[in-house]
């Protein structure tokens, strides 16, 4: 790959009554270049990740980056969405605008706003990352998706509540370390597992320590092309990236098989010249436990139907053998839509760049995998990073 992440900004995930998409956008994309140590003027081209789909009364937002300094009038800005997968869709034409030579120098910018939604909106906002003649009228939102998912995979390969539970356990533990974490409480097993008024089942086996939090926020990524990053005080570069799209349907395919996210890091670690075994850690998608649980087995961690080995043994816990979900993921940290995968880029950037906050960060990261999902593995963006400087 011809680019590299030279800065970055990040905002809390939480619920902000007094910030707007506007103002989310304006703070991480001034912040993100004063890291960097770039003006506005340096900046070629502007890449916004943000879904939408209702949340803000406000579209066509790609123009609210500008809002951020004058001099980012008049550049090319576009928008992109991709479900829950928009942020990396971002990221990955900011790469191509590189790659092909018409950018050197791209501010890259996930947001969204959620939580003045109410919930029932919410729900249906959400639903419209399914597909709509099969899911539409599911019970639950996209937690009864995903929720029909954890009943099927239960039915084949047996009750998994204990290794949700651990995975739920795990990130809630790995949140507290993490100062943008919207959930920075360790619940431990025993909560996580039992069913009871603060943790009540939402849809099928899921209950509320199951699913991702709704949230507000924003990040904000600076790229530059390998000649300009090798001036810049940090240079974390993308190793490979690869993306695989599917049905939207579930009726098309083995829901319980994650292919879109076999293909996309097959491809991705092909590119790269690594094996899974080979990177230190991997941010990957836990809108739903189930979701992290069915990627142990999607990336290779594991057999298909033994991806509670993966938990129970230990071997994503912080001090295993593949950590996942350091920053706490989307369990502990937040899923502000737009935002998300951008965060995901800046969080493993962080920890490369050896600049993860106490307590969050590992020993000696030198390779770092992301997967961002969009809807139920329908978008499937799997990138790989390394420290260039």
């Amino acid at each position: 790959m011809t680019a590299s992440i030279v800065g970055w900004a990040h905002t809390p995930f939480g619920k902000f009554d007094t910030e707007t998409v506007e103002s989310l956008v304006t703070r991480v994309a001034n912040e993100a270049m004063t890291d960097a140590g770039i003006s506005a003027g340096d900046v070629d081209e502007i890449v916004l990740g943000h879904f939408n789909a209702g949340f803000s009364p406000q579209d066509f937002t790609a123009s609210l980056v500008l809002q951020a300094d004058p001099k980012l009038r008049f550049k090319p800005t576009t928008r992109v969405e991709n479900a829950c997968a928009t942020g990396s869709a971002a990221v990955h034409q900011g790469l191509r605008a590189i790659d092909a030579g018409a950018a050197k120098i791209v501010l890259v910018v996930g947001v969204e706003q959620m939580t003045r939604t109410p919930s029932a909106e919410i729900g249906r906002n959400l639903l419209k990352a399914s597909y709509l003649p099969e899911d539409g009228d599911t019970v639950g939102g996209f937690a009864g998706v995903f929720g029909k998912i954890a009943s099927s995979y239960f039915q084949k390969y047996g009750d998994q509540s204990d290794a949700l539970a651990l995975i739920a356990a795990k990130n809630h533990k790995n949140g507290v370390a993490n100062p943008f974490a919207q959930m920075r409480k360790d619940f431990g097993f025993e909560f996580c597992r039992a069913e009871s008024e603060k943790n009540p089942y939402v849809a099928g086996p899921l209950k509320r320590t199951d699913c991702s939090l709704v949230s507000d926020g924003a990040a904000a990524l600076v790229l530059a092309d390998a000649e300009i990053a090798k001036g810049m005080g940090k240079s974390i570069g993308f190793r490979a990236t690869a993306h695989a799209q599917d049905f939207l349907p579930m009726s098309k395919r083995d829901i319980l098989q994650f292919e879109g996210c076999t293909v996309a890091w097959q491809r991705a670690l092909e590119k790269a010249g690594v094996a899974l075994t080979d990177l230190s850690f991997v941010e990957t998608h836990d809108c739903f436990t189930v979701a992290e649980l069915i990627e142990y087995e999607a990336m290779g961690l594991t057999p298909r139907g033994q991806g509670a080995r993966a938990i129970k043994e230990g071997w994503t816990l912080k001090d295993g053998k593949l950590p996942v979900n350091p920053s706490g993921g989307l369990k502990a940290k937040g899923h502000p839509i737009g935002a998300t995968g951008v965060s995901m880029h800046v969080m493993t950037a962080m920890q490369l760049a050896g600049q993860a906050p106490e307590g969050m960060q590992l020993k000696n990261a030198k390779l770092g995998g992301i997967f961002n999902m969009g809807g139920a593995a329908v978008a499937n963006y799997v990138s790989v990073l390394e420290p260039l400087k």
